[in-house]
């Protein structure tokens, strides 16, 4: 997680929402990816979908069993979405998020009879770091 939380900083330095996301495969890193959707004008480009898209490339296919998903924030019903398609075995997450979180929290999309693949989930690591990084980034902004 400490990874992901150094992507999410990296993320508010760019003026993006700090949030950091990495895939790992059996102890390797298959890719690191940050919030970029301003920077890239791509309203999908949250880190989620950043480092998923770059960890199937990586590997080669669609497919991401045996992958494990690092992201410092619960992640919303796209991302979610995503996560259930590529077949994510495991999703550690940090900090919960109340209003567009779509596993822990709104619509809990892998509990869902209509959800193919579940990933076991892990939520609350490092809940309070990522947390207050959030935090501060929209108390600087409002």
């Amino acid at each position: 997680m400490r990874r992901a939380l150094d992507e999410a900083r990296a993320a508010a330095a760019d003026g993006e929402v700090p949030v950091g996301a990495l895939v790992m495969r059996g102890g390797e890193m298959l890719a690191v990816a940050r919030n970029r959707m301003r920077y890239s004008q791509d309203p999908t480009a949250h880190a989620e979908m950043t480092a998923l898209r770059s960890a199937a490339a990586a590997i080669g296919s669609d497919r991401l069993d045996g992958c494990d998903l690092w992201v410092t924030l619960e992640p919303c019903a796209m991302c979610a979405g995503a996560i259930a398609l590529a077949r994510i075995s495991r999703l550690y997450f940090g900090a919960t998020d109340p209003k567009r979180g779509a596993v822990v929290s709104g619509v809990r999309l892998f509990a869902q009879p209509t959800c193919h693949h579940a990933p076991e989930v892990y939520p609350g690591i490092g809940e309070d770091e990522a947390g207050e990084m959030l935090r501060a980034f929209f108390r600087e902004r409002r």
